[in-house]
């Protein structure tokens, strides 16, 4: 279970804090969606459940273990809005072994069946895939690692009706292994998969009912 408890943060840099008193919790192997218009805290939420930005008020926990930037970078696994932009290899064997030089070929294997590309060549240049090839090698990336959570920054973003499509029962088949956070200001496809779906304004969190009437477990803040 994820856990965030009354989490705020309020950089010195700004007069008003981006977030504000959030709580939300998320059982294991659920999918959690947060919805929310640009400039309304989704990313920089993500940026702290990723422990790339320390919360300023409130915990994080993990199984009842607080967490700080640390034990989250560990924890977490986050996917950029445009992935594609962050490869830095040559080809799919590169980018999946960066920081991994010693990484089996079966885990590379295992890796890429399990987001279904499989079929393609470790060869392929990642530059030369479609932009939802692109964005299923970025989740492998991720996945190689191994963590708890994974978090998405607008996954379906730029991609064509058909490439959201399978994105999202793509999604809809990882929630079997892992917990997801995704962030999105269009959730049309994702809310027919996700178990959890809150609304983010002006840095506050609120739960949205989902057709299934499977409740947000959020304590109001």
């Amino acid at each position: 279970m994820l856990t965030l408890q009354n989490v705020g943060y309020h950089p010195p840099s700004t007069p008003h804090p981006i977030l504000q008193g959030i709580n939300l919790e998320l059982p294991r192997q659920k999918l959690g969606i947060i919805v929310g218009s640009s400039g309304s805290g989704k990313t920089t939420l993500l940026e702290i459940l990723a422990g790339f930005v320390e919360h300023t008020q409130g915990s994080i926990c993990w199984k009842q273990n607080n967490l700080g930037s640390i034990e989250l970078q560990e924890l977490s696994g986050l996917v950029f809005q445009f992935p594609e932009r962050h490869f830095c290899g040559s080809t799919i064997l590169e980018e999946l072994r960066l920081g991994h030089p010693q990484l089996s070929s079966t885990r590379i294997k295992e890796a890429l069946e399990e987001v279904g590309l499989n079929d393609l060549s470790q060869e392929t240049s990642p530059y030369s895939l479609s932009g939802g090839q692109q964005r299923r090698l970025a989740l492998a990336v991720q996945l190689i690692r191994e963590p708890n959570i994974l978090l998405l920054d607008e996954p379906t973003a730029g991609l064509d009706w058909s490439m959201r499509l399978q994105l999202t029962g793509l999604l809809e088949k990882l929630k079997e292994h892992w917990t997801l956070i995704v962030v999105s200001h269009d959730s049309s496809e994702l809310l027919e998969i996700a178990d959890y779906c809150w609304k983010i304004d002006q840095g506050r969190l609120e739960p949205v009912a989902l057709k299934n009437d499977y409740p947000p477990l959020l304590a109001k803040s």
